[in-house]
């Protein structure tokens, strides 16, 4: 039961009022409150939902740091589409690793005609190495030798046997650090500007597009241009995740784009 106390100096309209308006009182306060209870939750989702995106990039990243790397993941490196381990130097240092730790006998070594130019070898784990795999690792020695960044969309690319390459310079010459000396016949193979990066169980792989898009579920098509690495890098990210400064160590200097 409501009690009401009626004030015996004020008539019925003027007790009437005072109710009324502690009533519209009353009515913006609760109006108020639940305002801010409004307001209140939607800042509560609001955390909720980037709490939850930060835990999830934060694992992400975990996951991608506790993976263990395989050994050719120090190196430029595809699997072609015929499924044949392909490498390559990213610098001097590791052309001189490349040729000299990881060429066996049946193996078959790339470069270009450019000084300066990636060696890549495929593997053959004693399978006999397709014309196409060739031309794909061709594709690859082109796009991340020097004709990238001067524009080119094709260079001289030659193969050997393993045993034609060697560190013994000729009279009077002197080898540096990364380069090898080519003894013997030269087999030149056709090759273009050829470039896609993607995501192959969890590793960032780059190389030939037809080669990518066996592999990978998720790519993206790269082309020669004037953009950052590094922005383009981000761009690649969201499209197919992964580690940012994996996919930068994918692409070719000289800058690049997207290709759409």
């Amino acid at each position: 039961m409501v009690k009401i106390t009626l004030d015996l100096n004020k008539n019925l309209e003027g007790n009437a009022e005072v109710y009324y308006n502690k009533a519209k009182k009353i009515k913006k306060k609760l109006q108020g409150a639940k305002e801010a209870l409004d307001r209140s939750l939607k800042e509560y989702k609001k955390l909720k939902l980037r709490k939850a995106k930060e835990e999830g990039v934060s694992e992400a990243k975990e996951k991608i740091k506790e993976r263990k790397k395989e050994w050719y993941e120090k190196f430029r490196w595809f699997i072609s589409s015929e499924g044949f381990l392909v490498i390559g130097g990213r610098d001097s240092t590791s052309n001189e690793i490349v040729i000299k730790k990881h060429t066996d006998k049946n193996d078959l070594v790339l470069h270009t005609d450019m000084a300066g130019s990636p060696f890549f070898v495929i593997k053959s784990e004693n399978k006999k190495i397709t014309e196409k795999t060739i031309k794909e690792a061709a594709d690859a020695t082109c796009s991340f030798s020097k004709a990238w960044r001067l524009g080119l969309i094709t260079t001289s690319v030659f193969y050997v046997e393993p045993e034609q390459v060697s560190k013994k310079a000729q009279s009077g010459e002197y080898l540096t650090k990364g380069a090898f000396m080519i003894y013997g016949k030269t087999n030149y193979a056709e090759n273009k500007i050829n470039l896609a990066i993607g995501m192959k169980e969890e590793k960032i792989m780059s190389g030939p597009i037809e080669a990518v898009k066996k592999n990978c579920e998720k790519f993206v098509e790269v082309k020669q241009g004037r953009k950052k690495t590094s922005d383009i890098a981000k761009k690649i990210q969201k499209k197919i995740g992964g580690d940012l400064d994996e996919i930068i160590r994918a692409l070719p200097a000289g800058g690049c784009e997207i290709n759409k």
